[in-house]
């Protein structure tokens, strides 16, 4: 089923932040009681027991790695350092072009290591400045201000070829004029990549207690779709196009690693909460490490690795877990890739009748080499997965 073995992603978690963003559902957590030097060496040990496993299954080649968070800013750079230098030894870079993503916040401390970061090896910088608002970035629970973020970008620009910045829009109070004027701020800095995401409200999170209580309010869903349409219009002007639903890039300044998850490509994931999927033995298997950092932490002294569960995907999980990915994407499903990782047809695994009625009513695409969503298919693409996936 598929190609043979080569490329593989690799994730690496670091769960801890300076505070809790109180939006945020990630596996992230205020550092209390654990080791930094601790949490290095167990990263290193599950490092090298993944990677191990790696070139049992057959993969000869690194095509990514992304320190994710959490706040990997945070981390030692030598520590970075010797995680890169351990996984680059055993499964080296493919002609050099291995794409080395860290996301950073721009605190001056975390500012500071940015010189170092590339020394150990990181090409690429992903800074999360969520917003170009003063009073909103004390709502968003961020740490830095609006002039610490810009002097971060450009710090980041001067030492890095390829950087990213992440924004938050359809906040609280906000309305599409006031997101205008803030994404062609943005804009001026002449970004090639951005991640523009609108503000979910996720169960379980301090913005969810908030939002019970009508203490904040998004924007109803009409005015954020204007904001979304805005956006793709205004970047459009700058040559920078929407290659998923909430990443926009010139052209080939998008994320590697990001798309081998949109690709459904195999990738495997180290640290607190990490996620992985992979083939082994004609089997695709799904990973996940244990999220508290403590427990974690226990395991790989004992197991020398983190994972919680592990299980062999059926064909159909498959085929489902592979729709769901890449209709995220502008370019959306190719024929070809899907036959090649499910060994199905795609069309086989739709509802036939919706989604004719979907192509018919502009939001879905259909060429003879892939499936796609439209603009207008991106704002509803929930209710269209649901549709097609179903009987």
């Amino acid at each position: 089923m598929g190609d043979a073995l080569s490329n593989l992603a690799l994730y690496i978690h670091w769960p801890f932040c300076l505070s809790k963003c109180p939006y945020c559902d990630f596996n992230s957590h205020i550092q209390r009681n654990l080791s930094a030097d601790e949490m290095g060496e167990a990263l290193k040990r599950e490092l090298k027991t993944t990677l191990q496993r790696a070139k049992l299954a057959g993969y000869t080649n690194l095509s990514s790695i992304f320190f994710g968070g959490g706040t990997p800013s945070l981390m030692n750079p030598d520590l970075v350092h010797d995680l890169l230098s351990e996984a680059l030894s055993t499964l080296p870079q493919q002609n050099d072009l291995t794409e080395i993503t860290l996301e950073a916040n721009p605190t001056s401390a975390e500012k500071a290591n940015f010189s170092a970061f590339k020394e150990a090896g990181v090409n690429r910088l992903s800074l999360g400045i969520q917003s170009l608002n003063p009073e909103d970035l004390k709502l968003l629970g961020r740490e830095h201000s609006v002039t610490e973020a810009l002097t971060a970008l450009e710090m980041a620009r001067s030492i890095f070829k390829r950087v990213s910045f992440d924004l938050i829009y359809a906040r609280s109070g906000q309305n599409a004029q006031a997101w205008e004027a803030e994404l062609k701020q943005a804009l001026s800095f002449k970004p090639d990549h951005l991640s523009l995401y609108q503000l979910t409200i996720e169960s379980g999170t301090p913005y969810a207690t908030l939002y019970k209580k009508k203490k904040i309010i998004p924007p109803p869903d009409e005015e954020g779709a204007t904001m979304y349409k805005l956006t793709e219009a205004l970047l459009a002007k700058e040559n920078i196009f929407p290659y998923e639903i909430s990443n926009y890039a010139q052209k080939g300044q998008e994320s590697r690693h990001n798309l081998s998850y949109w690709h459904y490509q195999d990738y495997m994931g180290i640290g607190a909460g990490a996620h992985g999927r992979f083939r082994e033995n004609d089997h695709t298997i799904a990973t996940s490490c244990l999220k508290p950092p403590k427990f974690w932490l226990e395991q790989i002294q004992i197991k020398q690795h983190g994972i919680e569960e592990e299980i062999i995907l059926s064909q159909e999980e498959i085929i489902e877990e592979a729709i769901l990915t890449g209709l995220r994407l502008c370019e959306g499903i190719s024929f070809k890739r899907f036959k090649e990782r499910t060994g199905k047809s795609l069309l086989d695994h739709l509802n036939k009748s919706f989604l004719e009625n979907c192509i018919e009513a502009g939001f879905l695409t259909l060429s003879e080499t892939a499936l796609a969503p439209t603009l207008q298919g991106r704002l509803r693409l929930n209710a269209i997965l649901g549709g097609l996936l179903g009987e």
